[in-house]
C-alpha cells in the first residue's frame, strides 16, 4: 500500500505540475493582468509598474540641449525684442522684424552676438527639461497609484504645474543670466565675462534676491508646460487610438504605433496652444530680469510696474513683442523636444529590456 501510494503521487506530480495542480487552486485558464482594464482603448499603454524616472530625466536633458543648441540664436532675438520699446533698454539697436534682427545682430556683433548667453542657456535647459520630466513622471506615477484606468486631463494638468514650479524654483537664477547676457551689446560699458561672473557681479551689486527677479511671472508660467503638457498627451492619447484602430489585426504596442513625425506634429501643436495663451507672462519675466542702470536702479520695481507701464506706452501689441521670433524658435523646438525624448526613452527601454 505505501509504495502504491508513493507511486499515485509521483505520476500526480507528472500529470498536474505545481503551477497548474487543481489540488494547489491553480488554473489552466489564462488571468486578465490586473492592471488591464476592459474599459481601455485599444493600443493603450498599461500603467507601468517601473519607475522609469531616471530614464526620463536624462532623455529631458538630452532633448534640451539638442533644442538649445539648435535655435538659440533666434531665442536671443526674441528676448531683445520683448525687452525693447516702451521703457525698455535704450542702447539696443532698433529692429523692424526678425529677418532685420539676425542681420543688424550678426552684422555688428557677429557669430558671438547670436550665440550670446549660450552657456547659462545649454545649462538652463538641460537642467530644466531634466528636472521637468522628471517631476513629471513622478507625479503622474503618484496619481496613476489612486486610479486602475488611464489619467483624466486633470491628472496631467497637475503633475505639469507641480513639475514647472518646482523646475522655476531650482533654475531662475540661471535664467536672470542668460536674459542680461544675451542684451549685452558692444555699448555696455561693464559686460559679464561669463556665467560665473555674472553670478559673482548679481550678487556683490544687487544680492542674493537678485537672482529671484522674475519668480512671480516665472511661477505664472507653470500654466504654460501644463497647457502644453495636457495637450501632449491628450494629443497623444487621441492618435494612439485613432492608429490602433487602423492596425486592429496587428500586434503592436503604443509605441510602436507612432514615429518621429507624430511626436513631431505632437510638439508643435501641444506647444503652439501653450504660446498663444501665456506669452504675456514671459514679456513681464524679461523686462523684470533686465540689469539696473548706471544708477543701480531697476527699471522696474515689481511685476504689477510691467504691466501698467506696457500697457501705457505699448498697448496690448507690447504684451506680444517678440512672438514671431519665439514661434519660429520654440515650435521647431519643441517638435526636436518631444522627437528626441520619445527616441531616447525607447533607447533606454531597449537597452533595459536586453539586461
Amino acid at each position: 500500500k505505501l509504495r502504491w501510494r508513493q507511486r499515485t503521487t509521483e505520476l500526480s506530480k507528472r500529470v498536474f505540475p505545481a503551477k497548474l495542480s487543481p489540488l494547489r487552486g491553480g488554473s489552466q485558464k489564462a488571468k486578465r493582468p490586473p492592471h488591464l482594464s476592459p474599459e481601455m482603448p485599444p493600443g493603450t499603454p498599461p500603467p507601468s509598474t517601473e519607475a522609469w524616472t531616471w530614464e526620463n530625466a536624462g532623455a529631458g536633458a538630452t532633448a534640451g540641449f539638442a533644442t538649445v543648441a539648435t535655435f538659440h540664436p533666434l531665442d536671443v532675438v526674441r528676448t531683445r525684442f520683448q525687452v525693447s520699446g516702451g521703457r525698455g533698454l535704450s542702447d539696443l539697436p532698433p529692429y523692424r522684424n526678425t529677418g532685420h534682427a539676425v542681420y543688424t545682430i550678426a552684422r555688428s556683433e557677429g557669430l558671438r552676438g547670436l550665440y550670446a548667453g549660450f552657456y547659462p542657456a545649454v545649462l538652463g535647459s538641460t537642467v530644466s527639461w531634466g528636472l521637468y520630466f522628471f517631476f513629471y513622471n513622478r507625479a503622474k506615477q503618484r496619481y496613476l497609484q489612486e486610479k486602475d484606468v488611464q489619467l483624466r486631463p486633470f491628472d496631467h494638468l497637475a503633475s505639469a504645474a507641480e513639475a514647472g514650479a518646482l523646475v522655476c524654483l531650482f533654475t531662475n537664477p540661471i535664467w536672470l543670466v542668460k536674459t542680461r547676457m544675451q542684451l549685452q551689446t558692444p555699448g555696455h560699458t561693464s559686460s559679464y565675462s561669463g556665467f560665473s561672473d555674472a553670478l559673482r557681479t548679481i550678487r556683490k551689486e544687487e544680492g542674493w534676491r537678485a537672482l529671484y527677479r522674475g519668480i512671480g511671472p516665472g511661477l505664472l508660467l507653470v500654466t504654460h508646460g501644463a497647457i502644453q503638457f495636457t495637450a501632449y498627451e491628450e494629443l497623444r492619447k487621441a492618435m494612439i487610438s485613432a492608429k490602433s484602430k487602423q492596425t486592429r489585426g496587428d500586434d503592436k504596442g503604443s509605441e510602436d504605433l507612432l514615429n518621429s513625425v507624430d511626436y513631431a506634429a505632437l510638439g508643435a501643436g501641444s506647444k503652439l496652444s501653450a504660446i498663444l495663451l501665456t506669452y504675456p507672462y514671459q514679456v513681464i519675466r524679461a523686462r523684470l530680469q533686465q540689469r539696473p542702470g548706471s544708477d543701480g536702479i531697476p527699471k522696474y520695481s515689481d511685476s504689477w510696474h510691467v504691466v501698467k507701464e506696457t500697457a501705457r506706452y505699448e498697448g496690448v501689441r507690447g504684451f506680444y513683442r517678440g512672438i514671431t521670433s519665439n514661434l519660429l524658435k520654440n515650435l521647431p523646438a519643441a517638435s526636436v523636444t518631444f522627437v528626441v525624448y520619445e527616441n531616447v526613452i525607447k533607447l533606454f527601454r531597449a537597452t533595459k529590456e536586453k539586461t
